[in-house]
């Protein structure tokens, strides 16, 4: 390493603490850096290269077929369709009154813009809209009532005042005192002198509203969000159009021409390729043909043409629009599904996890917007109501209400995955993991507005069908008496099923009224739903194939289903008998070809088999038979005695597995108030 020559040459070779500090082919030199630091607005210190950059913004989100479009789309996803209010006063009456008020004030265009063309919801996408294109806009409240929008370039001094940069007068500490504003005195962009209007009124309260996204600390004016990616846009613009010329000639035109040697060296004749001209170049004047398609070309003597047809645009081409359409993307905060609307560049987790980085800074730019316009804006407002309503007046001097206090719901985005974002939800509220009303203030609802809905909703729905059930049961006496749930079917929560069986069997048995013997009498739980058949066939399956010994059976089932009888249960477990079904499920064939008698001894296949015995009691074994005979006895009896009611004895013997025939002879017997023909039961079995 050669010495140093001099002092000055010494410090020259010590290396600084940063790359970036010292100057090299890799690190280039940057204009418009001031050396010992500058201010936030040092780089608009010539005020009209800002209203300038803002024309040239404008002039692209015009003329230019992307910048507008994703200025647009961050509108949409930012804005959507608008931000709800949620007045927190500590007073529920006055929350829904102050609600009330600004609903109507909001969605009037006449009522709530000065100009009466746009409504809230309008001024607020404006304002983002705005925000992003130009770098910021301003809204005032009028002393009328109505909001004002200024565009970015009304705010400018026509003359130099004392601490006022950009239209903006500050005091020491760079607080905001005025605006100014200058009115145009025609649409040529002549201007009047500007007018100061003051950030706060009298009482303190702030009366202008200005949107913007500021870079810096005290940065008086916002910038374009267009500023770093001016050159890209303007430069894809160029490339796209110079492809689109190209293409055109090539569909037109492509001819490689060959001459041969020895000819005099002059360029060939073009004549009759199409209207022609010539142009002067520093070799001579050239001549120039039109082309167009279909056209026929023919060669001069010894010369040889041949066809050409490049690919345009070629495969780079995508790969480079593709990076350049990112960068671009990126600044407005979209990725390049979003701005290309198309997901055939990534899978749905490469789509979902984009989208959902890009929303955390739509989320960022919801709160920007509520706190530089929304929350100020409506305490303005809520200022005038309170000036000129003595009710509200009053209201607001109770010690107990804070009467500006609120929240602004901001709109959120639509489930990407639909039924898992959903599911998530119930899990948290199921869990305790959030509450209703933070779960719909996240999704941009209100929660009280959706429960009173709700109620009402059904409230209305559950009247209608009362009322119209009424109507048709009157009109048809002798039919099945209907209730409003045969009318308008609600939803059910997830997880809970409802038994449906006939009216008519459950309003003749009382329903759960009390019966003769002054009990309960459950019939809709005698009632089983799909689930629980299942699992009733699933324990009589396991019993079937040996699984499940009979008892632990009936205990299961016993401590399942609570309402069912003990004579009802072993006659669905008696009759199974283990080993009479394969562990698939399918009836065993052994069942069907005993190999000995009931008494143990061998069966004798040159003996005719006695015929099967047939009734309804017929496949039961002697134990259960004699249960049942005395459970059709029990009912019997308690029906003669009175204690029980036909329509309940009917349910208990239908239950046991007699046929309607068999159950209206023993109901005939008894309804006398006397069994006097026991014999039946004899028949019966």
């Amino acid at each position: 390493m050669a010495e140093p020559k001099n002092l000055q040459d010494a410090f020259g070779k010590i290396r600084a603490d940063y790359d970036m500090s010292r100057a090299s082919r890799f690190v280039r030199r940057r204009t418009g850096v001031a050396p010992q630091g500058s201010g936030p607005d040092y780089h608009y210190r010539t005020e009209v290269k800002y209203y300038q950059d803002i024309e040239q913004a404008r002039d692209m989100d015009r003329n230019d077929g992307l910048v507008g479009v994703l200025a647009d789309r961050r509108v949409d996803n930012i804005v959507q369709s608008g931000f709800t209010l949620d007045p927190k006063t500590g007073d529920k009456k006055l929350d829904l009154d102050l609600w009330e008020r600004w609903e109507a004030f909001s969605n009037n265009a006449d009522e709530c813009d000065i100009c009466g063309e746009s409504t809230w919801k309008e001024i607020e996408r404006q304002c983002v809209r705005s925000e992003s294109i130009d770098g910021d806009i301003v809204v005032i409240g009028t002393q009328d009532g109505p909001f004002q929008m200024l565009e970015s370039h009304a705010i400018q001094t026509s003359t130099q005042i004392e601490n006022t940069f950009l239209g903006v007068t500050t005091d020491r500490y760079k607080k905001r005192m005025q605006y100014h504003v200058q009115e145009e005195l025609n649409a040529f962009g002549q201007t009047s002198q500007s007018t100061p209007i003051d950030v706060r009124n009298s009482d303190g309260m702030r009366q202008l509203f200005h949107v913007y996204n500021p870079k810096r600390v005290n940065m008086t004016r916002g910038v374009t969000q267009m500023a770093p990616i001016f050159s890209y846009s303007g430069m894809l613009e160029d490339i796209n159009f110079a492809k689109l010329v190209q293409q055109q000639v090539v569909s037109c035109f492509a001819i490689f021409r060959k001459i041969m040697s020895g000819t005099n060296g002059n360029l060939p004749s073009v004549d009759g390729y199409g209207n022609s001209s010539t142009s002067t170049t520093p070799a001579g004047t050239r001549q120039i043909e039109g082309v167009s398609p279909g056209m026929e070309v023919v060669g001069n003597p010894g010369e040889e043409l041949q066809g050409f047809s490049p690919n345009v645009p070629n495969s780079e081409y995508f790969q480079q629009v593709k990076l350049i359409l990112q960068i671009i993307g990126v600044n407005f905060g979209l990725p390049l599904c979003l701005v290309l609307m198309d997901g055939s560049e990534t899978n749905f987790s490469g789509w979902r996890g984009a989208v959902d980085e890009a929303r955390k800074g739509f989320v960022a730019d919801q709160v920007n917007l509520v706190r530089r316009l929304n929350r100020p804006a409506y305490k303005w407002k809520l200022s005038q109501w309170i000036a000129d309503d003595p009710a509200l007046k009053r209201a607001a001097s109770k010690s107990k209400i804070n009467i500006y206090n609120h929240n602004w719901n901001m709109p959120t985005w639509s489930y990407i995955e639909p039924v898992a974002d959903a599911e998530g939800d119930a899990v948290q509220l199921r869990n305790a993991l959030t509450s209703p009303r933070r779960l719909h203030a996240a999704r941009g609802k209100d929660w009280e507005e959706i429960s009173e809905e709700t109620i009402a909703d059904n409230s209305y729905a559950i009247e209608r069908g009362m009322k119209q059930a009424e109507a048709i049961n009157k009109k048809f006496p002798n039919g099945p008496m209907l209730t409003w749930r045969d009318l308008i079917a609600l939803p059910m929560p997830e997880g809970q099923t409802l038994a449906l069986q006939d009216p008519g069997l459950a309003d003749a048995a009382g329903g759960n009224e009390t019966g003769g013997d002054g009990k309960s009498v459950d019939i809709q739980g005698l009632a089983l739903n799909g689930s629980q058949v299942t699992s009733l066939v699933n324990v009589i399956t396991q019993v079937g194939t040996g699984a499940l010994p009979p008892d632990t059976a009936k205990s299961l089932i016993a401590s399942a289903f609570p309402t069912m009888s003990i004579e009802m249960i072993d006659s669905m477990i008696d009759p199974i008998k283990p080993g009479s079904i394969t562990a698939d499920g399918v009836p065993s064939a052994a069942t069907d070809t005993p190999e000995a008698n009931e008494d143990g001894t061998p069966i004798d296949p040159a003996k005719p088999a006695e015929p099967a015995p047939s009734g309804e009691f017929a496949e039961l074994s002697t134990q259960q038979w004699n249960r049942n005979r005395k459970a059709i006895g029990k009912v019997l009896e308690e029906l003669a005695a009175g204690t029980t009611s036909e329509s309940a004895a009917r349910v208990y013997l239908g239950g046991i597995g007699l046929t309607p025939a068999s159950v209206d002879a023993l109901i005939s017997d008894a309804v006398d108030g006397q069994v006097d023909t026991p014999e039946v039961l004899n028949d019966v079995a």
